[in-house]
């Protein structure tokens, strides 16, 4: 893969935060994004990425991300729809607002993006998107209704942009990978060190891109080996 120019969305943290420094440190142009002002800053000083606070459910935010690409550097060549929120309850006792605000960051926002970004990369005739869904967007669970929902959308819709898609050399692929060791969610119990780490995502995701252009991955799963063993 030669240098590329990226738009992560949450890149903050987390599998985000991982390939901010994987994309940089490979000499790639990043562009990324996060809700929070402070953590925004200190990646960006950490990577000599451009850091923009933004909030994937505020369109006018997300047109801001995009001309940010266009003025630092120059368009997006690889678009990473990263950002995700958690939220979980049992059918009967799930707040509804709740699920409303999932679907918007998790699935609105990464649509009201991509419809920004992809006319740029038709216009150039090639690009990568990369949706970030999960392996709760390929089984039910109890207590999933909202986030596996907001899930099984995020793979239901990149098959969609795959068939529009694939005749403008734009590869879609949908990543879902298993749980991974990061703070979201503010979940306990989440140090085995024989689990996922935000890395091996974007190890994975990097070796997707790395595929010649002729070839792309429609839809790929991550888990760790064997999780359950407690060192």
């Amino acid at each position: 893969m030669g240098q590329r120019r990226f738009l992560i969305t949450g890149g903050s943290q987390g599998i985000g935060a991982a390939l901010v420094r994987r994309t940089c440190a490979a000499g790639h142009g990043v562009v990324f994004t996060g809700r929070h002002a402070d953590t925004v800053e200190a990646m960006a000083s950490a990577t000599g990425a451009f850091g923009l606070r933004a909030d994937i459910t505020v369109d006018e935010e997300n047109a801001l991300a995009v001309e940010t690409c266009r003025r630092e550097l120059g368009g997006v060549d690889v678009l990473i729809n990263n950002v995700a929120n958690w939220y979980d309850a049992s059918i009967g006792a799930l707040d509804t607002d709740a699920v409303r605000r999932l679907f918007a960051s998790n699935v609105i926002g990464m649509v009201d993006l991509t419809n920004r970004v992809v006319p740029l990369m038709t216009e150039q005739g090639e690009g990568d998107i990369v949706n970030i869904s999960s392996t709760s967007g390929t089984k039910g669970r109890p207590g999933g209704t909202a986030y596996a929902g907001t899930k099984w959308a995020v793979r239901g819709i990149t098959q969609c942009w795959q068939a529009e898609l694939r005749p403008h050399n734009i590869r879609v692929v949908s990543v879902c990978p298993s749980e991974v060791q990061t703070r979201w969610g503010d979940r306990p119990g989440r140090n085995n060190p024989n689990k996922l780490y935000a890395d091996d995502i974007a190890q994975t995701i990097m070796a997707a891109l790395d595929l010649p252009r002729r070839a792309f991955w429609p839809e790929l799963a991550v888990f760790a080996t064997n999780p359950w063993r407690e060192d």
